[in-house]
Protein backbone atom coordinates (compact mmCIF):
# COMPACT_ATOMS: atom_id res chain seq x y z
CA UNK A 1 0.00 0.00 0.00
CA UNK A 2 1.29 3.42 -0.83
CA UNK A 3 1.95 6.25 1.63
CA UNK A 4 -1.12 8.08 0.39
CA UNK A 5 -4.14 6.38 1.98
CA UNK A 6 -6.39 7.56 -0.83
CA UNK A 7 -4.22 6.37 -3.68
CA UNK A 8 -5.56 5.55 -7.12
CA UNK A 9 -5.40 1.80 -6.45
CA UNK A 10 -8.08 2.05 -3.79
CA UNK A 11 -5.85 2.12 -0.71
CA UNK A 12 -7.67 1.15 2.46
CA UNK A 13 -10.96 2.28 0.93
CA UNK A 14 -11.40 -0.92 -1.05
CA UNK A 15 -15.10 -1.72 -0.83
CA UNK A 16 -15.98 1.39 1.24
CA UNK A 17 -17.98 3.39 -1.28
CA UNK A 18 -18.69 6.49 0.81
CA UNK A 19 -15.08 6.99 1.86
CA UNK A 20 -13.83 6.27 -1.65
CA UNK A 21 -16.18 8.85 -3.17
CA UNK A 22 -15.09 11.41 -0.55
CA UNK A 23 -11.52 11.08 -1.82
CA UNK A 24 -12.52 10.82 -5.48
CA UNK A 25 -11.42 7.21 -5.80
CA UNK A 26 -13.46 4.50 -7.52
CA UNK A 27 -14.40 1.79 -5.00
CA UNK A 28 -13.40 -1.80 -5.72
CA UNK A 29 -15.81 -4.67 -5.37
CA UNK A 30 -15.10 -7.47 -2.91
CA UNK A 31 -14.80 -11.00 -4.17
CA UNK A 32 -17.39 -13.25 -2.56
CA UNK A 33 -15.32 -16.35 -1.88
CA UNK A 34 -18.03 -18.20 -0.01
CA UNK A 35 -20.38 -18.30 -2.98
CA UNK A 36 -20.58 -21.77 -4.57
CA UNK A 37 -19.80 -22.29 -8.23
CA UNK A 38 -22.81 -22.39 -10.52
CA UNK A 39 -23.99 -25.74 -11.84
CA UNK A 40 -22.73 -24.86 -15.32
CA UNK A 41 -19.23 -24.06 -14.00
CA UNK A 42 -19.12 -27.31 -12.04
CA UNK A 43 -20.26 -29.28 -15.07
CA UNK A 44 -17.68 -27.63 -17.37
CA UNK A 45 -14.92 -28.46 -14.86
CA UNK A 46 -16.05 -32.10 -14.64
CA UNK A 47 -16.24 -32.41 -18.45
CA UNK A 48 -12.75 -30.93 -18.73
CA UNK A 49 -11.35 -33.44 -16.18
CA UNK A 50 -13.09 -36.33 -17.98
CA UNK A 51 -11.74 -35.23 -21.36
CA UNK A 52 -8.20 -34.90 -20.03
CA UNK A 53 -8.24 -38.35 -18.43
CA UNK A 54 -9.75 -40.01 -21.50
CA UNK A 55 -7.30 -38.23 -23.81
CA UNK A 56 -4.44 -39.87 -21.89
CA UNK A 57 -5.66 -43.38 -22.74
CA UNK A 58 -5.02 -43.46 -26.50
CA UNK A 59 -1.50 -41.97 -26.25
CA UNK A 60 -0.78 -44.50 -23.49
CA UNK A 61 -1.71 -47.37 -25.80
CA UNK A 62 0.44 -45.89 -28.58
CA UNK A 63 3.28 -45.41 -26.08
CA UNK A 64 2.94 -49.08 -25.06
CA UNK A 65 3.27 -50.15 -28.69
CA UNK A 66 6.29 -47.88 -29.19
CA UNK A 67 7.88 -49.15 -25.97
CA UNK A 68 7.43 -52.74 -27.10
CA UNK A 69 8.92 -52.03 -30.52
CA UNK A 70 11.86 -50.09 -29.06
CA UNK A 71 12.77 -52.44 -26.23
CA UNK A 72 11.32 -55.81 -27.29
CA UNK A 73 10.23 -56.04 -23.68
CA UNK A 74 6.57 -56.94 -23.26
CA UNK A 75 6.57 -56.17 -19.53
CA UNK A 76 7.02 -52.43 -20.07
CA UNK A 77 4.23 -52.41 -22.65
CA UNK A 78 1.95 -54.43 -20.35
CA UNK A 79 2.67 -52.08 -17.45
CA UNK A 80 1.68 -49.07 -19.54
CA UNK A 81 -1.48 -50.85 -20.71
CA UNK A 82 -2.30 -51.93 -17.13
CA UNK A 83 -2.08 -48.30 -16.02
CA UNK A 84 -4.41 -47.21 -18.84
CA UNK A 85 -7.09 -49.86 -18.20
CA UNK A 86 -8.77 -48.19 -15.17
CA UNK A 87 -8.64 -44.69 -16.73
CA UNK A 88 -12.21 -44.77 -18.16
CA UNK A 89 -13.61 -45.91 -14.81
CA UNK A 90 -11.66 -43.24 -12.92
CA UNK A 91 -12.70 -40.59 -15.46
CA UNK A 92 -16.39 -41.44 -15.04
CA UNK A 93 -16.12 -41.38 -11.24
CA UNK A 94 -14.45 -37.98 -11.31
CA UNK A 95 -16.86 -36.60 -13.92
CA UNK A 96 -19.90 -37.69 -11.89
CA UNK A 97 -18.54 -36.28 -8.66
CA UNK A 98 -20.09 -33.13 -7.21
CA UNK A 99 -19.07 -30.95 -4.30
CA UNK A 100 -20.20 -32.32 -0.94
CA UNK A 101 -23.56 -31.15 0.32
CA UNK A 102 -23.52 -28.37 2.86
CA UNK A 103 -24.88 -29.10 6.31
CA UNK A 104 -28.65 -28.78 6.14
CA UNK A 105 -28.75 -28.81 2.32
CA UNK A 106 -31.68 -30.86 1.08
CA UNK A 107 -31.34 -33.11 -1.94
CA UNK A 108 -33.26 -32.04 -5.04
CA UNK A 109 -35.39 -35.18 -4.92
CA UNK A 110 -36.51 -34.50 -1.36
CA UNK A 111 -37.10 -30.82 -2.08
CA UNK A 112 -39.32 -31.63 -5.08
CA UNK A 113 -41.19 -34.28 -3.10
CA UNK A 114 -41.76 -31.85 -0.24
CA UNK A 115 -42.96 -29.12 -2.64
CA UNK A 116 -45.42 -31.54 -4.28
CA UNK A 117 -46.73 -32.60 -0.85
CA UNK A 118 -47.27 -28.97 0.13
CA UNK A 119 -49.04 -28.26 -3.16
CA UNK A 120 -51.33 -31.29 -2.68
CA UNK A 121 -52.11 -30.19 0.85
CA UNK A 122 -53.11 -26.74 -0.43
CA UNK A 123 -55.31 -28.24 -3.14
CA UNK A 124 -57.05 -30.65 -0.75
CA UNK A 125 -57.73 -27.96 1.83
CA UNK A 126 -61.30 -26.64 1.85
CA UNK A 127 -61.25 -23.07 0.68
CA UNK A 128 -64.03 -20.74 1.66
CA UNK A 129 -65.41 -18.60 -1.09
CA UNK A 130 -67.06 -15.32 -0.32
CA UNK A 131 -69.93 -14.37 -2.54
CA UNK A 132 -70.16 -10.65 -2.90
Amino acid sequence: MSKNSHSSDGGFFTGDEAAARAYGVAPKAFLITGAPESFEQQQRARIRKYSILMSIRIPALILAALAYMATDNGLIALAIIAISIPLPWIAVLIANDRPPRQKGEMSEYLARREARAQQRALQEKNHETIDG
